[in-house]
């Protein structure tokens, strides 16, 4: 079965979600945004035409990991959570830019991730 760029998104963004539940386990703060976006970054950006949205929602996924990496130790469990709901909803807000506004550049047809030109997803998000 042919993986699709779709999936690919979707995967990244499991990954970036598992990050941001587990956080602080085992990572240390500097390397949270950097790690959240990983999977984007080298699945992904490069592969679908540049997009402002998207590329807002990304900036968007790095502020608000900064943001939960830079709560600290000590501050109430409803602060940290919020930090960490605040990620995981921009994430999503990632994930569905992808989804509604991506398009397939040429980099992947030739790995086969679709038609150049074609939407990232045809299936209908909204």
């Amino acid at each position: 079965m042919a993986v699709s760029l779709a999936d690919l998104m979707r995967g990244a963004a499991a990954e970036a979600r598992r990050l941001a539940a587990a956080y602080p386990a085992g990572g240390r703060k500097d390397d949270l945004p950097w790690a959240v976006i990983a999977a984007f970054d080298t699945d992904v950006r490069g592969h679908v035409e540049r997009d402002r949205r998207i590329e807002d929602e990304r900036d968007r996924v790095l502020i608000a990991s900064v943001t939960l990496a830079e709560t600290p130790g000590d501050a109430e469990e409803d602060e940290r959570d919020r930090a960490r709901r605040g990620l995981i909803r921009a994430i999503d807000y990632l994930e569905e830019a992808v989804l509604r506004f991506g398009i397939v550049n040429r980099a992947a047809a030739k790995r086969g991730y679709g038609a150049a030109g074609d939407p990232v997803s045809t299936r209908s998000n909204g």
